[in-house]
């Protein structure tokens, strides 16, 4: 709401001053002052005494910018000035402009009003403005030396709504009085809606305060009615009553969810406490902190609890659940600590809190959380140190993994003899470089209904392992790539565990033991090494076939042959005493070889020699064709085979089955859209006809055939975005129109082919996969085929500029029915808005319809009706 305040009583009554005597502000008239009669008087007539003027009294601070179309005219007996026409006026930060302006100093007032046209049309109608405050109205009336002022059909901003008025008496303390007149956010002269009242009262910067007030909408009013009327027009936040949305549910009975209060605590963060009761016993609290720091960090941090009752107490379909969610956001200014970083992502639920309480249909659907916390910090770039918090859960299997903590720390690669100044070409030692890779766990794999229990501490398990890899690498013969490398790993535990055989007997509730291998677990500080070292030797090969004529004009084809060595000590021998034996019975037949660390987070050091050489050969075939968009060379390349990879390994040091099965992969794209990869396995060696094992005979001296197909793989997948040419598509919510909604509806009735119209905003999205399997048999000695398609799709469609449908959807093959689907349907009405989700088959069939008022302000004016999936348990 504008206020006339003291300096805009000086801009107007200088604008006169200026004009008569002449003072240091310069007019600008847009076309000559035609003046009356009245302005025909001697110069002897204006004198100081008449007007009160004295001296310096009335010095200005800036100039003053005044105008008008028609005239300004001076009525010096009466002490009046008249602006017609387009009158305009302005003093730093305040502005008039109205087709018609008087002032009469004789009696201290300001009034404005408009002007008709030859049509007899309203032109000109008064906008005051004053800063960033603006109001409209038809008639103005302003004392200036008591500070009141008569306004008529005023409208104006007041924070997130519009005031209209059909009276506005200010008084001194600018504080405003309003008779009939109405509130709403419509942005609109004639508004969709608004609450209606007789009196209201105005405080500056504060509230609106009404008598009774009651809605109207499209002129029409319905039957709901305030004893009074209370709307906030400060800036900034406020605390206060968050109102909750009612209903009914079959299986919970009569509910109000999401109401609770928001505390605006400080400028750093705040706090909001929601609810859910229902009459059935079900109840749910939802606190929410918000804190926000500029330019060093910010986050949420929020806890749910919740009780599920569904049905009645004492009948066989009664329910009732506990749970939780704890979500945690956290995440810092890059600029504020450029070495060290803190962020946190918090997703921790019970298993089944996305069932009862979901917060969106993606976590009703999702069944994997993830969580973490972190802390970064470098030193020099050479030096990272991070330190996590990390979590993984599955609701459906119930399982949790705990990362409390893990570390990790590495060294750059550096080179150890380099000379800090490089003098002439590098020796082959000098190439030679050294990392540090420190990781350390603790943690924790148990079911959710473990946690927070006395025995959960003894589940952890931790360990820390050190790697240090040191390797080379040169040229040799020049076209070849050696590189030679050693790594040294080294884990440090806290714990092992040594099995025997024990002779006592053993009497169970079922049975009687002879005997039983006995497991016994050793603290203490435990330390287990190996190491390895590896070498390989690789090139390229390049092949080109360019064609002179045709739309082919070359093929290219690229070859890395691979060799690798890799040496590797019997970290399982004795020596090491890393392994052991035990035996499986009393007579000391039967032994088995464990690992004291086999269980151990890091693994323990492999057991039994390795001297094996391993092959490899990819392959790259793309080519060139001639392409009329590439107006450069004419031509664009096109990729056939991406990465069609051989590999097989040969051990020197096992004494059968040395050849390892050969592995082919590849990967290609088609069509832009369509991505194909392929996996499959051969074995050199044949089976046993009576076990399906591998034996140490090759394929073609059982059967004469040079390799045995063990399992094949082939994946298809489509990605498919379609929309349409208008790129401008709004986002929901907004609509590049606000004709009115009868106006619309009267265009589409008379021309529906230019609504109907696929020009208008859309958006497909398919995507399609198809997994082919084949796999060699065990039992029925055969290859065995097996085909898995997925399939779903979504987007959504604007029918006409404030009409938006949207969809998604999938097919399951294997069940023979559509997956989870749900469509939205989303009208825009100007001011307010319609939505209606629809999710017609699945577990969570259900639907949601809401009408609201836009503006935040009046985000709990709204009507809801939903059936809840929850009600069908």
């Amino acid at each position: 709401m504008f206020f006339l305040t003291r300096r805009t009583v000086a801009f107007f009554f200088t604008v006169v001053l200026v004009m008569l005597l002449d003072y240091q502000v310069i007019g600008q008239d847009t076309v000559p002052m035609n003046l009356s009669d009245t302005l025909k008087v001697s110069s002897d007539s204006i004198v100081a005494d008449t007007l009160g003027v004295v001296g310096k009294k009335y010095a200005l601070e800036a100039k003053v910018d005044y105008k008008s179309d028609d005239s300004i005219i001076f009525d010096i007996p009466n002490q009046k000035a008249f602006l017609y026409q387009n009158a305009a006026l302005n003093y730093q930060k305040t502005d008039l402009k109205a087709a018609y302006v008087e002032i009469d100093f004789s009696k201290s007032m300001l009034y404005a009003t408009f002007l008709l046209d030859s049509l007899n049309k309203e032109t000109g109608v008064p906008v005051f403005t004053d800063g960033d405050q603006s109001f409209t109205s038809k008639e103005m009336k302003y004392n200036f030396d008591t500070k009141k002022g008569l306004i008529k059909n005023v409208i104006t901003q007041e924070g997130d709504g519009y005031l209209h008025g059909t009276t506005i008496k200010k008084l001194e303390n600018n504080i405003i009085d309003v008779k009939s007149g109405s509130y709403t956010t419509c942005n609109l002269p004639h508004p969709h809606y608004g609450m209606h009242f007789k009196k209201a009262k105005i405080i500056p910067d504060d509230k609106i305060i009404t008598g009774p007030a009651w809605m109207v909408i499209e002129d029409v009013p319905i039957p709901l009615a305030l004893p009074f009327g209370l709307f906030p027009i400060f800036k900034g936040r406020t605390s206060g009553i968050i109102v909750p949305t009612w209903g009914e549910s079959p299986d919970r009975g009569f509910y109000l969810e999401n109401g609770g209060y928001y505390w605006g605590i400080s400028d750093y963060f705040d706090l909001t406490v929601k609810g859910d009761i229902y009459s059935r016993g079900s109840w749910a609290i939802k606190p929410l902190v918000s804190y926000k720091k500029r330019y060093k960090f910010s986050g949420t941090f929020g806890f749910s609890y919740a009780i599920n009752k569904f049905g009645d107490a004492g009948t066989p379909g009664y329910q009732k659940k506990r749970d939780f969610s704890i979500r945690w956001s956290h995440t810092q200014d890059p600029k504020s600590m450029p070495n060290s970083t803190f962020s946190a992502s918090v997703n921790i639920v019970s298993s089944s809190f996305n069932r009862y309480n979901p917060v969106s249909t993606n976590d009703y659907l999702s069944n994997t959380f993830q969580s973490s916390i972190s802390y970064q910090k470098s030193w020099s770039g050479l030096y990272h140190l991070t330190v996590s918090l990390n979590h993984s859960q599955n609701t459906q299997q119930k399982n949790v993994i705990l990362s409390l903590p893990n570390i990790s720390f590495s060294v750059n690669r550096f080179y150890p003899f380099r000379k800090k100044v490089r003098v002439g070409k590098l020796r082959w030692y000098e190439d030679i470089s050294v990392t540090y890779t420190m990781n350390a766990q603790n943690n924790l794999n148990t079911y959710d209904s473990l946690l927070f229990t006395k025995s959960m501490m003894n589940l952890f398990k931790n360990g820390m392992k050190h790697t240090i890899p040191v390797s080379s690498s040169l040229k040799v013969l020049k076209y070849f790539n050696l590189t030679n490398s050693i790594s040294y790993t080294e884990r440090w535990y806290t714990q092992r565990v040594e099995k025997a055989w024990v002779n006592d007997t053993v009497i169970t509730s079922t049975d009687t033991l002879p005997g039983y291998v006995k497991s016994d677990t050793i603290y203490g500080f435990q330390t287990a090494r190996d190491f390895n070292f590896s070498s390989s030797l690789s090139t390229k090969l390049y092949g080109m076939v360019q064609f002179r004529k045709g739309p082919l004009r070359a093929i290219r084809h690229v070859m890395t042959p691979s060799i690798g060595f890799t040496l590797r000590p019997d970290f399982g021998s004795e020596k090491f005493g890393y392994w052991k034996y035990y035996y499986l019975d009393e007579t000391k037949t039967d032994s088995v070889h464990y690992s004291l660390y086999q269980n151990s987070i890091y693994g323990t050091p492999p057991d039994g020699k390795s001297g094996s050489f391993s092959f490899s050969l990819n392959n790259n075939l793309e080519i060139k064709v001639r392409s009329k968009k590439d107006t450069i060379t004419g031509t664009k390349k096109v990729v056939l085979i991406d990465n069609f990879y051989i590999s097989t390994s040969y051990d020197l040091a096992r004494d059968s089955l040395k050849w390892a099965p050969i592995s082919m992969s590849g990967r290609t794209k088609l069509f832009r859209n369509l991505n194909v990869q392929f996996n499959g396995r051969w074995d050199l060696y044949a089976i046993d006809d009576s076990t399906g094992t591998r034996i140490n005979t090759f394929q073609w001296e059982k059967n004469h055939k040079l390799l045995r197909f063990d399992n094949m793989t082939w994946n298809f997948s489509l990605n498919w975005n379609l929309t349409s040419k208008n790129k401008k598509n709004p986002p929901l919510g907004q609509s590049p129109s606000a004709a009115g909604t009868q106006d619309e509806i009267a265009q589409i009735m008379a021309a529906p082919d230019q609504f109907l119209d696929w020009n208008n905003p859309w958006r497909i999205n398919i995507s399609y996969n198809l997994q082919l399997i084949r796999r060699f048999d065990k039992d029925s000695f055969r290859p065995k085929n097996k085909i898995t398609q997925t399939l779903s799709f979504n987007g959504d469609v604007n029918i006409t500029p404030k009409w938006k449908i949207g969809f998604r959807s999938g097919y399951d093959f294997e069940g023979g029915g559509f997956s989870y689907t749900s469509f939205d349907f989303y009208r825009d009405l100007h001011c307010w808005e319609m939505r209606f989700n629809w999710i017609p088959i699945g577990p969570l069939k259900s639907w949601n319809f809401s009408i609201n008022a836009k503006a935040p302000l009046l985000q709990d004016l709204k009507l809801q009706k939903k059936k809840d999936f929850r009600d069908s348990f």
